[in-house]
């Protein structure tokens, strides 16, 4: 009975030290700051904070009704299955976004959006890793703009 008590013991001190021990080392710990607009993806570097922001297909569409200059980028390999009225392609998955990129003004504003998430979010980290300053990206891609019964190009 007395070597049970003991491994009982011995148990109960390991969990004591561990719970100690989880408690030193997360009290070390910075406080992470929560994201006060959860559809903002923020990119930190040791330079700067660059971002793009996430935006519903209605805000995407007064967007673009506000600013007719804005350009409006496809990433996907099916823009010619239909897109975004005046979208212009370059297709992410074969370096055509990337061949694309210095030639573009990087103080226009830019809508990216793809048939996927991947490739949307891909193709609108580029432009802000390549120091454009405005880039949005569409929620829900090309398939929210059909839903939400937008006229499309073909």
């Amino acid at each position: 009975m007395s070597n049970l008590n003991n491994k009982k013991g011995f148990v109960w001190i390991v969990i004591l030290l561990l719970a100690v021990g989880g408690y030193l080392y997360f009290r070390g710990q910075p406080e992470k700051e929560i994201m006060s607009e959860p559809d903002k993806v923020v990119e930190e570097s040791s330079e700067m904070v660059k971002t793009y922001v996430d935006v519903s297909v209605e805000t995407a569409k007064m967007m673009i009704e506000e600013n007719p200059e804005m350009i409006i980028i496809d990433v996907s390999p099916k823009y010619k299955e239909g897109h975004l009225p005046g979208s212009i392609n370059y297709y992410v998955g074969d370096g055509s976004l990337d061949k694309a990129i210095p030639n573009l003004d990087m103080n226009a504003k830019y809508l990216v959006y793809c048939h996927t998430d991947e490739a949307s979010m891909l193709g609108a980290k580029k432009l802000v890793d390549a120091g454009f300053v405005d880039v949005s990206r569409l929620v829900g891609n090309y398939a929210a703009w059909i839903e939400a019964g937008y006229e499309i190009e073909k």
